[in-house]
């Protein structure tokens, strides 16, 4: 049931469970009869908060999907692609200290410019501009509601926001 209010953002768990009870599709997803009862709201936030809690539950499901798509050749694992979106996060936005990270890619960063000037030497391109150094050290806002948020910020809107990934083999 939480898989369903995190792939369709029912963040809710009394919606979440109104729409269980309204929805063939989640029924039939969690192998539920038209006339079985749903769980309580209150069953799906005691298992969040208390028996998945400090688990790894999710990350094993995830990773059984992904096998069990490489085990019928639904996934080859020769390209990989990814791809992300911003979702808004629920924390207080007004509650965050300030840390200082340290950006370790510089050798990283250096190499790969390397590879890409010898690459379009070889095509007969014109070499890329160098652009200026990445600063060493970054200040960063780290949320204090919520550790996994991140700042984003635009000229409109300043918001905490968690990025989730999709990931895509071919």
């Amino acid at each position: 049931m939480m898989f369903i209010g995190y792939l369709y953002g029912i963040r809710s768990e009394r919606q979440l469970e109104k729409e269980i009870y309204y929805n063939i599709a989640y029924r039939w997803f969690l192998g539920l009869n038209i006339n079985d009862p749903v769980p309580h709201h209150s069953t799906i936030s005691r298992n969040r908060i208390t028996r998945f809690k400090d688990t790894t539950i999710f990350q094993d499901i995830f990773d059984e999907i992904v096998l069990q798509a490489i085990n019928h050749d639904m996934v080859g694992g020769r390209v990989l692609f990814t791809d992300s979106t911003h979702l808004k996060a629920n924390a207080n936005k007004h509650k965050y200290t300030r840390k200082t990270i340290a950006q370790d890619n510089q050798n990283y960063i250096k190499d790969l410019n390397e590879a890409i000037q010898e690459d379009r030497e070889e095509h007969e391109k014109k070499p890329l501009t160098a652009k200026e150094e990445v600063k060493a050290e970054k200040k960063i806002r780290h949320s204090t509601t919520d550790p996994e948020m991140s700042m984003i910020l635009y000229p409109i809107l300043t918001d905490w926001i968690i990025k989730s990934h999709d990931l895509v083999f071919k």
